[in-house]
């Protein structure tokens, strides 16, 4: 009962395992019933943490987060750094993708002071773009007028 309760839930997307474990113990399916069914089903290749990983990646990069917020999600999710470290070895452009959120929040406004600057250097963060993507990104603090 607790494998066909889990294919169904994979057939509607990718889960990882500590997903899975999580909704079927909700579900009042038995902890040694769960954990046999989720073997069966990686040794199966059904459930894959590194498939889910890279699924997670692209779908997190396409809403436009950063490195940083997604590996803090895949090991929310489960997923051991060695796993979220492959799975964010992309060929990812992050400079690009942070110019791109930039441009979608901040209408390619560039920063016209230090306050600006740090309002949109702390928007890139709560992205999880890290320090040194958002300052290029953004510009130089010391390219601003009066600086």
């Amino acid at each position: 009962m607790a494998r066909e309760h889990a294919v169904r839930l994979l057939a509607r997307r990718e889960h990882s395992r500590r997903e899975l474990r999580r909704k079927l113990a909700s579900r009042g399916h038995e902890t040694d019933i769960v954990e046999e069914a989720l073997a069966e089903l990686a040794r199966d290749g059904v459930q894959s943490d590194a498939r889910f990983a890279e699924g997670y990646v692209r779908s997190a990069i396409g809403r436009g987060h950063g490195p940083v917020k997604i590996r803090a999600d895949l090991r929310a999710r489960g997923i051991d750094a060695e796993g979220a470290a492959k799975a964010l070895d992309t060929d990812a452009d992050w400079l690009r993708l942070a110019r791109t959120a930039l441009a979608k929040r901040f209408r390619a406004q560039p920063p016209a002071d230090r306050k600006e600057w740090a309002r949109q250097a702390r928007f890139l963060a709560g992205r999880g773009y890290p320090a040194d993507v958002a300052a290029s990104a953004i510009g130089r603090r010391g390219d601003l007028n009066g600086e």
